[in-house]
């Protein structure tokens, strides 16, 4: 840039944005501005201090905005008057920091102006312009601001109510398992009725209490063992034969109790060498002794699996609330993504009580990718966004939800949100990320919850959001670098309305 030389009236008058002004208001900003020269190269950068107004008159400019940690080109023009830089600084907001990059192609000539000065001239010559722009201003941010709150209440509402509905089945579990155990332990209870009466010798009682604590241990060892249909069929039918043929009354309903807890025809053997050593044990009576130790033990493990099931779900909301946790943090993308699908757990599958049709979940996580620094608590609303919108395009049909990371060169982490529902229009993905723009009917979307999640992404993670859409096959890109953003206050004021710096005449 070479020193700046004062300007003329009649030149600034040839430009379209100051052809309307009067004598007087050119001779204002001839006072208050000068020509300056650039070469080739950068004039502002985008995230920079916004200390000056530009308006060019002869050359060449082109605007870039950071995508992706990359500086993207998003117009050229030769167009004598289009002005860049502080362009917003008289509004109510002000501008804190340039929106976008400008450059210089080729020598080019402009006029300039210091913001504040830029701002005095505006609020002074046009306050009636600058008080219905400050209003809209005002007024699209307030809305923006309630509106914005009222899409993340009525997210969390939704999984709120989803997490009430997954807590609520295992909570039932335990009910369940709770009444049926007090069941089991009044028939234990009964049963040492029965060996107060002296028919049991303390030597049979001994043996009997060693073969329920190796039934019990048995019972824990099982819980790990799965089954095929026909294995479980088989083990059943080889236990119902032996307590049928030793003279169990309703050993074909005690054994698939016994299946579940792992004991087998062994097992029952063992139990019949036992009660052949203690004359005074009965085998029916040890065997029934042995059924209440095996289904005491099977409740047990059902109400310990669902309050475990309750802890993990508690945890999962807390990982996913971010609760008790600095809001700008270095966090693994997995474990944020896993929190937030478990939040929706209960749209995923087939609901078998609504006949609704299946939504399938697939996950490909490459897990070789290190933790990023971030914002957890505002990604996860970013998943939440893109998740609900997809299981909304299958709510129909069902389909498959995929959830797939990976790497994106040395610099960045890829994260894919992809359903099969009908796809997105090409008119319509154009305005996907602009403010209060929804498809959905009348009073069902306020059209935040995309430009929140852009903010969040492109605004206060230097990264990048994309749509890529055909039909059946929807994908939405989200792109986080693995080095934490450089410090930017603009960047942090989501609700800050979207402008890109750089304006042609009508």
């Amino acid at each position: 840039m070479t020193a700046g030389t004062p300007c003329k009236p009649d030149e600034l008058r040839s430009l379209f944005l100051f052809e309307a002004l009067t004598d007087e208001q050119l001779a204002v900003l001839c006072a208050n501005g000068q020509i300056e020269n650039y070469q080739p190269g950068p004039i502002c950068v985008e995230g920079e201090p916004a200390t000056c107004f530009y308006v060019l008159i002869e050359g060449e400019l082109t605007m870039s905005k950071l995508s992706g940690g990359q500086d993207i080109e998003t117009n050229r023009t030769s167009q004598r008057g289009v002005y860049a830089g502080a362009w917003r600084a008289f509004t109510g907001g002000k501008q804190k920091s340039y929106d976008a990059s400008v450059h210089v192609t080729k020598p080019s000539r402009f006029f300039v102006m210091d913001a504040p000065v830029f701002a005095q001239f505006m609020r002074d010559q046009f306050p009636m312009a600058v008080h219905l722009l400050d209003g809209i201003a005002v007024g699209t941010d307030r809305t923006r601001r309630i509106i914005d709150n009222r899409e993340k209440l009525l997210a969390l509402g939704r999984l709120s109510a989803g997490l009430t509905h997954q807590l609520n089945n295992p909570a039932a579990a335990i009910s369940r398992a709770t009444a049926d155990l007090r069941g089991r332990i009044a028939g234990m209870r009964h049963k040492l009725e029965m060996l107060a009466d002296g028919s049991v010798t303390p030597e049979a009682l001994n043996g009997l209490v060693k073969l329920q604590q190796g039934v019990a241990e048995q019972v824990a060892k099982s819980a790990s063992e799965t089954l095929t249909a026909l294995e479980t069929a088989d083990r059943e039918d080889a236990l119902g034969e032996w307590l049928e043929d030793h003279g169990i009354e309703g050993g074909w309903d005690i054994a698939p109790t016994f299946v579940e807890g792992g004991i087998d025809t062994d097992w029952l053997e063992r139990i019949s060498v036992a009660t052949d050593e203690l004359a005074s044990a009965s085998l029916e009576g040890a065997i029934r002794w042995i059924h209440y130790t095996v289904e005491s033990e099977l409740l047990m493990n059902q109400i310990l699996e669902a309050s475990k099931r309750i802890s993990a779900l508690v945890a999962d909301a807390k990982q996913y609330s971010q609760m008790d946790r600095a809001p700008f943090q270095v966090a693994d993308v997995h474990e944020l993504l896993r929190s937030t699908i478990v939040m929706f757990a209960d749209r995923l599958g087939k609901d078998t009580s609504k006949d609704s049709p299946a939504i399938t979940l697939v996950k490909e996580f490459d897990r070789s990718i290190p933790e990023i620094p971030c914002y957890p608590g505002d990604l996860n609303q970013v998943w939440t966004n893109i998740i609900d919108n997809a299981i909304a395009a299958m709510r129909d049909k069902g389909g498959t939800l995929t959830v797939r990371t990976c790497r994106e060169g040395e610099t960045m982490v890829r994260v894919e949100i992809c359903d099969t529902g009908p796809g997105v229009p090409e008119d319509v993905r154009e305005h996907i990320f602009e403010p209060f723009f929804t498809t959905k009917p009348f009073g069902e979307g306020t059209g935040l919850g995309l430009d929140l999640a852009f903010n969040i992404v492109v605004k206060k993670h230097r990264g990048d959001l994309r749509v890529e859409s055909v039909p059946g096959d929807t994908r939405f890109i989200v792109l986080l670098p693995l080095e934490p953003p450089a410090p930017d206050p603009a960047a942090v004021d989501l609700d800050d309305a979207d402008s890109n710096g750089l304006a042609d005449p009508e």
